[in-house]
């Protein structure tokens, strides 16, 4: 018989920590603490397999699980002496998910399982507190009435509002026993009107009905974009956890809070969270009440610490905060309820932190001693280092502050203001930068979360729902900016005497909490501290070097500073677009002969020339492999009048012939169309022209700093042997003939991109007339999928959510069929030579997947925008260590 249902807690554990793929992260670390003697309330999990068969099988569950749930929650009841669903000792339980990787919010949990008009006199009598037992009771008709029942979560607080309004309070905690039984009464009537039954009083239909929600919250839309934008399969589900519930709103000796080991948004090693007296967990997250700090030393004078209200139990936790760190050697996200001063753990799991914070805990860690090197830099996801990679507000720039919140996630942004996640999505997908102002964020605003550059809320602490998520996805934020006032109807902001309307400016700095009126201007970071210690570290694992792509002095400069190892693609049409060029581009394009062609290519060769000596120099002595012109020719076409006007009289020719010469050059396909090495056959004089740039610059630079560059001349588009042995004949023509004349010579290299089916088809011939090999994957993605990469955008979002492709085969390599022709080339390649140098060179090589792809087939290298050089430097390394499966930033 399959075992579905897993127990913990008094005495009984049947999980451990390693078993998160089966128990899910929740119920394997709850199952972990109680086995360290750490204070759990007693429970079960069902497994993540449930949540498959439930899908597989129509929502039906395994035949035995009912059974084995029975069994585990009869194990519960003798281990605290209670009994679900009995009138005088009734047993309560929450019911939550637990995937096996974290995703905050996104799924569905229910507290207080188990009242109803019965119990809950019971839990008033045990408790000695008739208002509690109420408060509790409508907590769970709400949230079980919000989760399983789908009735809007606005319907109850209006109920709320009617009351405190007839009451003559405007607090929740000012309402009476008596208010709250008023609450549950209108909360069953307005249940039942909105779903048409009675709202269900068996404590077993309530369980089975929240367990049926939590798996079935697995694919709601807020999980399923969560999972998403992490790359979470769904295939891996989610475990239930049913656990005896232990009440933090019991009274003035209570309390629930969230905190983490180590400050989540700097790394800072400081016991950082809030908590809330007389409190249930979703108090906390919610911020409808202001939370307060745990340690006096980080206490304003106007709060309450949990140090000073509730020290025995703040001691507790001290002692807990430093086993669950040595335990688990990394900083821990924690939940925990305080009853009656007794302390309770809820929850631990790797703690979500910021890129900032990531670095400085996984290289503090180990100079700690609590991990080496080697798991500090598997630690790191490496994306979330873009964090760190763009700017930051210039402290000498003016500004106009409009408020202040909590710095609950590092970072700058600018953007015009957005109050709805929709409008979020919609506007950033169209190129704009937004900024998301919410009073406060629920998980249903994941999606334009992700869109936003940056998020504010008026409402929540630094454990709410906008800071935890925002940290996580690297979103700067500001939360709990009480001075700004939101009206959704209006579409307006105020604060400081300032009227924003939706549509215009602000800036937020996350490190500060700052918000300002209008743009701020950034500066660049610079890589230090306990980044440049990690990228040592990773430097020392990582096999495969790191190269960017660039073709302007700033490129290249930004990207040697983020330690790029050489140019590895300088796509030499990107410097003709250049206003200074763009003429004498059209006019070697459009002349109707070779004379034509080589008056306007003497204009270029000094403009190339000066190129390639600035890049070699900035490199100086790293390698620059330059790409001879590739560019669909409608790109450099001229199309206006006065553009062909201008053509027309550089080449002495007349306006009506430019029109005719430029049909017969236009294309149906220009992306397959005469380019890359066809466009290098059919006029040679061009790649000639380019030669001599490339290897006078050289020389030049070879005379000026005596350090002689080593050029990588790379021929696209080749897709036959014979290409590029022409081509390469021109190439070695032209620097016999500059070398001859300049009195000397230099090492250069000639290679080609793989780029077309055919070409890692026939590699094997290819790499003997090849020095190199360089992965163009953008194109090669192209051409083996039959997808043109500006127009699949319009539905290769679909087939993603759909599940057709598991990822954007743009953004991350298609392993089975792109990466199977890469293979191909591979093997072929250096069967004919042994040591052929091969790299990468389209946007993959600096997507960390890709990467990982690059260093299972054996390439020398890959090549990524200079941005990107840190995130390759540190993906290379975890993949020649084999990749953390369990990142936690």
């Amino acid at each position: 018989m399959s075992k579905w249902v897993y127990s913990f807690g008094a005495g009984h554990n049947e999980g451990r920590a390693d078993m998160r793929d089966l128990l899910g992260g929740k119920g394997a670390n709850l199952a972990e603490m109680a086995s360290i003697g750490l204070p759990v309330p007693p429970g079960f999990t069902i497994t993540t397999e449930v949540c498959t068969a439930f899908y597989e099988n129509a929502r039906r569950y395994p035949d035995e699980l009912r059974g084995q749930v029975a069994d585990a929650l009869s194990r519960v009841e003798t281990a605290v002496g209670l009994r679900f669903g009995d009138r005088a000792k009734p047993l309560l339980v929450s019911v939550r998910s637990g995937a096996r990787v974290s995703m905050p919010g996104m799924m569905d949990t229910v507290l207080n399982l188990g009242l109803n008009d019965d119990t809950v006199q019971g839990l008033a009598a045990a408790s000695n507190d008739e208002r509690f037992a109420w408060d509790s009771y409508r907590r769970f008709i709400q949230m079980y009435g919000s989760v399983v029942l789908g009735v809007d979560h606005h319907r109850f607080e209006e109920i709320i509002e009617t009351t405190k309004h007839d009451a003559g309070v405007t607090e929740d905690t000012a309402l009476t026993a008596a208010d709250w039984q008023r609450v549950v009464a209108g909360y069953k009537d307005m249940v039942a009107q909105e779903t048409g039954k009675p709202f269900p009083e068996a404590p077993e239909d309530q369980l089975w009905g929240a367990i049926g929600a939590v798996f079935g919250s697995w694919m709601n839309p807020r999980a399923n974009t969560y999972r998403r934008l992490h790359d979470i399969p769904a295939s891996w589900g989610t475990a239930v956890n049913v656990q005896a519930m232990v009440f933090g709103n019991m009274g003035n000796d209570c309390a629930t809070g969230v905190c983490f080991t180590r400050d989540p948004s700097t790394g800072e090693n400081i016991f950082y969270g809030e908590y809330l007296v007389n409190a249930q967990g979703e108090d906390v997250v919610a911020g409808i009440r202001t939370p307060q700090p745990l340690s006096a030393a980080r206490a304003k004078p106007d709060e309450k610490p949990m140090e000073t209200v509730l020290p025995n139990a703040y001691d507790e936790l001290m002692r807990v905060r430093e086993t669950l760190e040595r335990h688990y050697r990394d900083m821990q996200d924690i939940e925990f309820t305080v009853q009656q001063n007794k302390l309770y753990m809820l929850q631990t799991r790797n703690g979500k932190r910021t890129a900032a914070a990531s670095l400085r805990i996984a290289v503090e860690m180990a100079n700690e001693g609590l991990i080496d090197r080697e798991e500090a830099v598997k630690r790191v996801n490496p994306s979330a280092l873009d964090q760190l990679l763009h700017p930051t507000l210039d402290p000498k720039a003016k500004r106009t502050l409009l408020s202040k919140g909590l710095p609950a996630s590092p970072g700058a942004a600018s953007g015009t203001i957005v109050f709805n996640a929709d409008e979020a999505e919609l506007r950033a997908g169209k190129g704009e930068a937004v900024v998301l102002v919410r009073i406060e964020t629920s998980p249903e605003d994941i999606h334009g979360m992700h869109a936003a550059r940056g998020i504010v809320t008026t409402r929540g602490g630094m454990t709410s729902h906008a800071a935890v998520v925002a940290r996580g996805m690297g979103r700067p934020c500001v939360a709990g900016a009480g001075g700004i006032t939101v009206d959704y109807g209006a579409q307006t902001l105020t604060a400081g005497g300032h009227v924003l309307r939706a549509g215009e400016t602000i800036t937020l700095d996350g490190a500060t909490g700052e918000v300002f009126v209008g743009s701020v201007a950034m500066i660049e970071p610079k890589l230090s501290g306990d980044f440049a210690t990690l990228m040592e570290w990773a430097d020392e694992f990582r096999r495969m070097k790191v190269r960017t792509n660039a073709e302007t002095p700033l490129d290249a400069e930004t990207a040697r500073k983020f330690g790029a190892e050489g140019i590895g693609l300088c796509r030499t049409e990107h410097m003709f677009f250049d206003p200074a060029r763009i003429g004498a581009v059209r006019q070697m394009i459009m002349a109707a002969d070779e004379r034509g062609r080589r008056v306007a290519l003497e204009k270029l060769l000094p403009f190339q020339r000066e190129d390639f000596t600035d890049l070699f120099r900035i490199m100086a002595g790293l390698p620059v492999t330059v790409r001879l012109l590739d560019p669909p020719l409608h790109e450099f076409l001229p199309h206006a009048d006065a553009e062909l006007e201008e053509v027309a009289q550089a080449l002495g020719a007349d306006i009506e012939a430019m029109r005719r010469r430029a049909a017969e050059l236009a294309e149906a396909n220009p992306m397959l169309g005469h380019r890359g090495c066809r466009l290098g056959i059919s006029y040679p004089e061009i790649y000639e022209m380019q030669a001599r740039a490339i290897f006078e610059g050289a020389l030049a630079v070879a005379k000026e700093t005596g350090a002689a560059p080593v050029p990588e001349i790379m021929i696209p588009l080749v897709g036959t042997r014979r290409e590029l042995e022409i081509t390469r004949a021109q190439v070695d023509k032209v620097a016999r003939e500059v070398f001859a004349a300049a009195g000397t010579t230099l090492e250069y290299l000639v290679g080609t991109m793989i780029e077309l089916p055919r070409a890692a088809l026939v590699a094997d011939r290819i790499a003997e007339v090849a020095d190199f090999f360089s992965f163009g994957t953008n194109d090669l993605t192209q051409t083996v999928f039959g997808l043109s990469r500006d127009d699949a955008g319009k539905f290769l979002p679909h087939y993603v959510e759909s599940g057709i492709l598991p990822k954007d085969p743009f953004v991350s390599i298609d392993v089975d069929g792109v990466g199977a022709m890469v293979r191909i080339a591979v093997e072929g390649g250096r069967k004919t030579k042994h040591d052929l140098k091969l790299g990468i060179c389209g946007e993959h090589g600096g997507d960390p997947s890709s990467i990982a792809f690059c260093e299972q087939v054996g390439l020398d290298y890959v090549s990524c925008s200079p941005y990107r050089v840190p995130v390759a430097r540190l993906a290379a390394a975890q993949a020649a260590l084999g990749t953390a499966s369990d990142r936690t930033a």
